[in-house]
Order: structure tokens, then sequence, then C-alpha cells
């Protein structure tokens, strides 16, 4: 997700640029800001609704996911207390029972994972694309021919490594042209950390491997 939000960027800013580049001030400098995009998509209401709304599903996602596990080791007990007693007809049907469940458990963690992905995307994007007009505007009015993100992505060096003012950073004119008062926010950090990503819905533990006939 780390990656397609800072790829989305990205494409946006090239497109721009031509935009930008018209905003250069006469005296020929080059004038680039920075901001920490992450920071600006948390300190967003809509960021919040998206994680609750990932959070209700999450939980929705765990419960089928629960419930199924638990069945699936219910019967698993019953076969470990039963199956010497079992005739090797029903042994074996017992026994692939519980392999089709197992197998089942494994493809509603896999699912679970995907759908709570899409989800996050679908609800991300829109999000992203407000950030990035707040961005160009941004630029635009006060004439900025690059605002670059302090954040490269998870475990990379970030873009910006020194700062030596802060004149050029403009996440607080992003957070006011997004509605959000910065004053009532934390101060962005120097390094940017990544915004809280919502936990894909948690593996199951399968039950224990069916035993083999004797």
């Amino acid at each position: 997700m780390k990656q397609k939000l800072i790829a989305f960027l990205v494409v946006m800013t090239i497109l721009s640029t031509p935009l930008l580049a018209q905003t250069t001030p006469a005296s020929g400098l080059t004038k680039i800001g920075y901001t920490n995009v992450d920071f600006v998509i948390a300190k967003l209401p809509e960021y919040k609704v998206m994680q609750n709304q990932l959070e209700v599903t999450k939980a929705q996602l765990d419960k089928a996911l629960g419930e199924t596990y638990k069945e699936a080791q219910e019967k698993y007990e019953a076969y470990q207390k039963n199956g010497a007693n079992m005739t090797d007809v029903i042994r074996a049907d017992k026994e692939k029972e519980l392999q089709n469940l197992q197998t089942r458990i494994q493809e509603m963690q896999t699912n679970a994972q995907t759908s709570l992905q899409t989800k996050q995307q679908q609800l991300l994007e829109p999000i992203l694309l407000k950030v990035n007009n707040a961005i160009q505007e941004v630029g635009k009015e006060n004439g900025f021919l690059y605002i670059l993100n302090m954040d490269a992505g998870a475990n990379t060096t970030p873009i910006i490594l020194y700062a030596g003012s802060e004149e050029y950073a403009v996440t607080n004119l992003i957070l006011r042209k997004l509605g959000v008062d910065p004053d009532k926010v934390e101060a962005a950090p120097v390094k940017a950390t990544t915004a809280p990503a919502t936990t894909p819905a948690k593996a199951a533990t399968t039950p224990a491997a069916t035993p083999k006939k004797k």
C-alpha cells in the first residue's frame, strides 16, 4: 500500500510539473518545498473514518474465520476421541472432511486478507486524490517548483536527509487547504512515520494435522 501511495503521488507530480514550472520566481531561484504525506493523510477525518470501516470489516472476517476454525477443531477432537472405534469407511470419510475443512480455513485466510486490502485501496484512493489536489494548489499558490515528500517508503532512506530551515516546510499549508487546523494536531516529525496501517485479518491456526490411519 505504501509503495502504491508513493507511485500515485509521483505520477500526479510528473503530470503537474509543467504547471508548477510556470511559478518559478523571476529571480531564477528554485523554490522547493517539502512535506510529510503520511502525516497529512493520518490527520484527515476521512482517514479516521476509513480506519473505522476497515476495523468493522476485519472484525466480520475474523468472526467468520473463527467460526469455521471452531467447527474444524471440534470435529478434529471428536475424531481423536472416537477414531479408534470407527470402521475404515467412516474413518476415511472423517479424515477427508477434516482435510477439506483445513483447506477451507486456509482459503478463507487468503480471501480475508485480499478482501481487506482491496477495501483499503478503494477507501484510500479518494483520500490520496484529495491530498494530491491540495499539494498542487499549495505549490501553485506559493510559487514552488517542486514539493517533495519526506518519506521514501517503509525501510528506505528518506528523500530529504537534511532541512536547515522550516521556511519551505508546507505541511501546515496543505493541512489548512484540506480544512484541518495545524495548531490542533501534533507537529510533523522530521523523519516521516508511516500512517497507521490496518492489520489484515489475523490468520487462525488450523487444526493439527489429521492423524494417519494405522
